[in-house]
Parts: structure tokens; C-alpha cells; sequence
């Protein structure tokens, strides 16, 4: 699954805007895909926003997977609100919530500053997540922003989507700013 994934990204171009659909059950397979397969092949870091599950419990299934974190940031704005934050990790960086959208940007450039000697993908984790926090229009202005930013600096984004937790608005909000949606589909047993 998480080859299938790889191959579908390489496939895109510098800069793609990507929405990932996923259900919970595919998710460790799409991280693995990105971190594990197609950042390193590509020579990108990757800028991880996680707004679901704090940085720790990531970089934990990371080690534990034996991904290297060399090239792996995390921008957490989950963290603080669910008082996680005490160990820190030289590769997060934290935000107090994910309601601070300006302050996530800049964060976001922080890094891409900060890696500018190899490219970056910026995946965002996820879109369902950052929807319960932000009015929507807010949240559709943010991703605007956001993506063309990233695209003037030819840095793709990745937007992680929860089919199960998608309604139209957040469907909508995916269409405006991705140039394509990839559904990751469950792989039969059989």
C-alpha cells in the first residue's frame, strides 16, 4: 500500500497542491509512503503540521518503524492543548493551538528557510482536524495563502483528509486548493 502511495506522488509535479483521502486504517501506511519512501527518493524535507496526533506519538511510531528523522520537522499545534508538550523534541516546534493559523505560517516558513538546501513537502494532518478548530471561511483563506506560498517556492503540500470526518465544506475548501485529490482505498484481503 504505502509503495502504491510513493508511486502515485512521484508521479506529481514540483509544487502539486495534493489532497490525501484516506480512513484511519490507511493512515500509517500514507506516512509511511511520504516519510519512508517518496521524501527520501526525492531529496525532500519534510515539514510535518500536525494538528491530530501530537509530534511525540509520531516520532515515536517513526523510531519505531526505523525512519531516520534527519529530514522530518514537525510544526505541532496539538500538543499544548492536550498538555503533551513537556518533552520537547529538537525536531517539533510547537504552537499553542491549531487555532493560530497565522502563527503555523510562519512557523511553515520558518522551516522551508531553515532546509532552503534541499526542496520540501509540506503535509498537513490533517485537514479534518484543523476544520474543528477554524471557521471555515478562516481555515479556506489560511489554505489559500498557504498552498500558493508554498507553490511560489516550489515546496508541494500534502492535505491529509478523514473520509469518515469529510463533509462538503471541507470537500470544497480541498477542491479550491488542490490540484488533485488522491483517495487511498483500504487493499482487499484476498
Amino acid at each position: 500500500m504505502a509503495g502504491k502511495i510513493a508511486q502515485r506522488l512521484m508521479e506529481l509535479p514540483e509544487g502539486s497542491a495534493v489532497a490525501l483521502r484516506m480512513g484511519a486504517e490507511q493512515y500509517f501506511d500514507a506516512i509511511r509512503a511520504i516519510l519512508d519512501i517518496y521524501a527520501p527518493k526525492k531529496e525532500l524535507d519534510v515539514l510535518y503540521l500536525t494538528s491530530t496526533i501530537p509530534s511525540r506519538s509520531i516520532i515515536g511510531a517513526l523510531e519505531v518503524l526505523e525512519i531516520p528523522l534527519d529530514h522530518i520537522w514537525f510544526v505541532d499545534c496539538i500538543s499544548q492543548i492536550m498538555m503533551s508538550a513537556a518533552e520537547k523534541h529538537p525536531h517539533a516546534i510547537y504552537v499553542e493551538s491549531p487555532t493560530m493559523l497565522e502563527n503555523i505560517m510562519l512557523k511553515i516558513e520558518y522551516l522551508i528557510r531553515k532546509t532552503k538546501d534541499r526542496g520540501n513537502i509540506v503535509v498537513i494532518d490533517s485537514i479534518n482536524s484543523l476544520a474543528i478548530h477554524n471557521n471555515t471561511k478562516i481555515l479556506s483563506e489560511f489554505f489559500h495563502i498557504l498552498v500558493n506560498n508554498l507553490r511560489s517556492k516550489k515546496a508541494s503540500t500534502l492535505i491529509f483528509s478523514m473520509e469518515q470526518y469529510e463533509n462538503e465544506e471541507i470537500r470544497n475548501m480541498m477542491n479550491l486548493v488542490c490540484d488533485e485529490t488522491i483517495a487511498v482505498e483500504a487493499e482487499s484481503g484476498g
